[in-house]
């Protein structure tokens, strides 16, 4: 008889929309922690908005907004130095937190490859716009760090739609079979571009899929920093113990078009939008910080304009970079360089120098 799995079937929430506690702090935040993820909140607004803008102004290509999912960030801090993470394309937060130049990030936002030319200090994949193809890239990293005795873990991000995919199936299936270290984090918020969460599947919860993989799921409040770094930290634990993987359903809403390719007004009340607005992450945290005189409004203004100033030089140093060489497009693919992409460098040069 194969045992049994426990799957969540009450979301968990410790902060609530009005800043107040229903639970305790993970003991692994401090003060000063918290004020960090606030700040790193803050600074992925203040990018997206940025972002949003430039591309409006054609400095910028087709754009993913992350407004309303910055409570990401908790889900990176949660993270050791060495370990994964495996993105889509709404991870702005997430790169932030784990020390991405802003700089660099924007240059794949306008179509220069060098800007997923990964740091070596920073354990990442790119950028990932195929739906879903990236959990079968993050299960086989946990898998291969799994067979190499390694301690590490890969946080793996997707949304709502990617678990309409096989390649969920796939992924999902294998780490269950083969407990490998990954939390697989889907952040849910709400719309597959125009396609509801309820026109996806009859499920009643993302969460609850985990059950057929043979591993915990867990819903929380995708917008409470506090729970998500828990359910999280907890899945991660977890992992590195070699005790399996953890699906994670971050319920949370995307307040933004899907892409600045997208009218959402065309498909989705106004209304709802409305109602997830006094939901919003940021503004959750700052009335918790405020009620507790860890933050003042003079502080906060401070914060966010700083925040500014950092993306307003990001966007001044990738604007002034030189211009990707036709060679750049092959030289971050192999450690050492094969012959036959030799040629076809040499042959690139000639063609575009």
């Amino acid at each position: 008889m194969s045992k049994k799995v426990s799957t969540s079937s009450k979301m968990i929430q410790i902060l609530d929309e009005n800043g107040e506690l229903h639970g305790e702090i993970p003991k692994e935040l401090n003060n000063e922690q918290i004020k960090k993820i606030y700040e790193t909140m803050i600074l992925t607004r203040a990018f997206d908005q940025t972002a949003l803008a430039l591309q409006r102004e054609g400095r910028m290509l087709t754009y993913a907004s992350t407004f309303g999912q910055e409570a990401q960030v908790a889900a990176a801090f949660a993270l050791e130095k060495d370990d994964w993470f495996v993105p889509s394309f709404r991870e702005h937060g997430v790169f932030f937190a784990r020390g991405y130049p802003i700089s660099q990030y924007m240059l794949y936002w306008v179509g220069d490859g060098r800007g997923m030319q990964i740091p070596k200090d920073i354990n990442c994949t790119p950028i990932s716009v195929p739906v879903s193809t990236q959990i079968l890239h993050g299960v086989g990293i946990a898998w291969a760090m799994k067979l190499q005795k390694k301690k590490n873990v890969v946080e793996i991000f997707f949304g709502d739609g990617a678990t309409s995919k096989g390649d969920f199936h796939e992924g999902l299936n294998w780490a269950g079979v083969f407990k490998v270290p990954c939390v697989f984090i889907c952040q849910n918020n709400q719309w597959a571009i125009s396609v509801p969460r309820s026109k996806q599947t009859a499920s009643e919860t993302i969460a609850q899929k985990a059950n057929a993989y043979g591993f915990e799921g867990v819903q929380v409040d995708g917008n409470d920093v506090f729970a998500l770094y828990k359910v999280v930290k907890d899945a991660i634990d977890k992992a590195r113990s070699d005790k399996g993987p953890t699906l994670i359903e971050m319920f949370t809403y995307r307040l933004s078009d899907h892409t600045t390719a997208d009218d959402a007004k065309k498909y989705r009340d106004e209304k709802e939008v409305e109602v997830w607005k006094k939901k919003d992450p940021i503004d959750r945290l700052k009335k918790f910080l405020l009620k507790k005189k860890l933050l003042t409004e003079d502080e906060n203004k401070k914060i966010w304009e700083q925040a500014q100033a950092t993306v307003d030089a990001a966007v001044k140093e990738e604007e002034s970079m030189s211009p990707m060489k036709s060679e750049d497009i092959f030289t971050n693919m192999y450690a050492e360089i094969p012959e036959n992409l030799k040629e076809q460098i040499e042959e690139a040069k000639r063609v575009s120098p």
